[in-house]
């Protein structure tokens, strides 16, 4: 009991400083939307178009769909550029810029492609497009989403309308690359006359809402393809806005400035929900909160009692009770139900043991001191990571926090460059274990956690040419129970999407986090 009671009081203490923090911004934020002109939101009675403006914890990284690596720019670039094929609501494939496809060998699929399709600039869309961007990014190793098309070694031009996509082995996730960011086509025959930085100046795709402006850091914004192959989109305009605070986008979607809001804290949601014509939407996602502990040989980190100690340190249940409102479930696998090799006897499962923590740190060496850890984090997740570093050091840790600007995150993650921490919360735009696991492969890991175990080598390599999904899913399986052991990373928990709308609008949240414009409805 004395355990629990010293994380009640803590995680009572910051959830109270939280509400002050976001109460005290609710009037500098508000004054900000006055002083700032914004795009009109909703049906605008003024002009008569229609203005969908949606705000996002962070920005895109580029206009370049190979090379981006958030889930936030996937959530815009969805708009502009579209895949061979795509995910429904119910995560099915469904056709996109392909009709139907077919396995023609172990190493070949032939994908039929929509005819009568123009990029936003007037150029017709061919396999010749189809080719020119997935061997872009599968032979581009510098490009963020090459990891995931490495293994396409050709497409080939069977005629205008067909491409066959040719890989050097047995691949069981091509659907799945193909339907996700990375896949994004590109105008061959634009980039080809202009220039790829001609090209991010001025972004073409086929999707239903076409390139008309980006402030870095501020807004991107869309305007709607009258020719787009499904019928002119339902928006006149699309704006996303980039508002880190979130008290600074509660306050813009109250006065009216946004009509979505991704991220609202618990704390604020009841204020939401007090507001007219404002509610709060929500449901799981797939994403994880976690730690990645780097295990280079120096580290603390790379003593698997220490590991196992920060583990055992934290009281994720008690995290996701006050700080995340209730909003997660706790997890000991990053592989969520609804996912290919989901591994449910580590679902909602969770390991709280102060003693036993202690305990380990003394057989680790730290019985005088206390060995010291940097955990880095996104802005976003500041509150999270505050309330794990004093439950670390109550159990006899040192902890530097090295909270960053989102962009700021993104160059230290793409570089490598964390010390033996960072957090992060990691979706699956694949729905396939291999997403959250590759990371581990010893080749993918150097640098990062610098992890290296043969036995999940052997099955994750395994994994990836397994043409059979029940043997398939057992070496996920395996893998899981192993990494639960060895942890290179501390699952945390599976968050929840909690969205703030204005009634202007009508929004389902999607499991993966897009936003597709089209899906969102004007309420009248």
């Amino acid at each position: 009991m004395t355990k629990r009671k010293w994380t009640t009081g803590l995680l009572t203490f910051l959830v109270a400083a939280v509400v002050l923090s976001g109460c005290g911004g609710n009037n500098v934020s508000s004054g900000n939307a006055a002083e700032s002109p914004a795009p009109a939101s909703g049906n605008t009675a003024d002009s008569g178009s229609k203005v969908l403006t949606i705000a996002n914890t962070t920005d895109i990284e580029s206009f370049d769909p190979h090379n981006n690596n958030n889930t936030v720019s996937e959530s815009v670039l969805v708009n502009v550029f579209d895949y061979l094929l795509k995910n429904d609501s119910e995560q099915k494939k469904v056709p996109g810029l392909a009709t139907s496809w077919e396995q023609v060998d172990d190493k070949t699929w032939r994908f039929h492609l929509r005819e009568g399709v123009t990029f936003h600039n007037g150029d017709p869309f061919t396999a010749a497009d189809v080719k020119y961007t997935i061997e872009r990014v599968a032979k581009d190793s510098a490009l963020k989403q090459s990891s995931y098309f490495k293994n396409i070694v050709e497409v080939k031009v069977v005629d205008e309308l067909t491409a066959d996509v040719i890989t050097d082995g047995p691949d069981p996730l091509l659907l799945n690359r193909l339907s996700k960011m990375g896949a994004g086509i590109l105008p061959s025959k634009y980039i080809e006359a202009n220039g790829i930085d001609a090209f991010l100046k001025q972004p073409v795709g086929t999707g239903p809402y076409k390139f008309s402006k980006w402030t870095k850091d501020d807004r991107v914004e869309l305007v709607k393809n009258e020719n787009y192959y499904e019928g002119a989109p339902k928006w006149d305009e699309v704006v996303f806005r980039a508002i880190p605070e979130a008290s600074t986008r509660v306050s813009e979607l109250l006065a009216g400035g946004i009509d979505i809001a991704a991220g609202i804290p618990s704390t604020d949601v009841a204020r939401v929900e007090d507001t007219d014509h404002k509610q709060i939407v929500k449901a799981p996602i797939q994403r994880v909160l976690q730690l990645i502990l780097r295990q280079t040989e120096g580290s603390p980190t790379a003593d698997p009692k220490v590991r196992e100690a920060i583990d055992l340190a934290i009281d994720k249940q008690g995290i996701v009770d006050s700080i995340a409102g209730g909003a997660g479930i706790v997890t000991r696998t990053s592989v969520t139900p609804g996912n290919f090799g989901a591994d449910p006897s580590l679902y909602k499962q969770s390991l709280y043991d102060q003693v036993k923590a202690k305990e380990l740190l003394k057989e680790a060496g730290y019985a005088e001191g206390s060995p010291e850890l940097t955990i880095s984090v996104s802005s976003q997740y500041k509150e999270y990571s505050e309330v794990v570093a004093a439950m670390l050091e109550q159990n006899g840790f040192k902890v530097n926090l090295d909270v960053l600007e989102p962009s700021a995150f993104s160059e230290r993650y793409s570089s490598k460059s964390f010390k033996e921490i960072f957090m992060i919360g990691i979706g699956n735009s694949l729905f396939d274990a291999s997403n959250n696991y590759n990371r581990y492969l010893a080749e993918e890991a150097k640098g990062e956690t610098d992890y290296n175990n043969p036995e999940i080598e052997k099955l994750l390599q395994q994994a990836l040419v397994n043409m059979d999904p029940a043997s398939r899913e057992e070496e996920y399986k395996q893998v899981q129970q192993i990494l639960a052991d060895d942890r290179p990373a501390v699952y945390l928990f599976q968050m929840e999407g909690i969205y703030g709308t204005d009634a202007r609008v009508t929004f389902t949240p999607r499991s993966d986090e897009m936003f597709y414009a089209e899906e969102i409805t004007p309420a009248n």
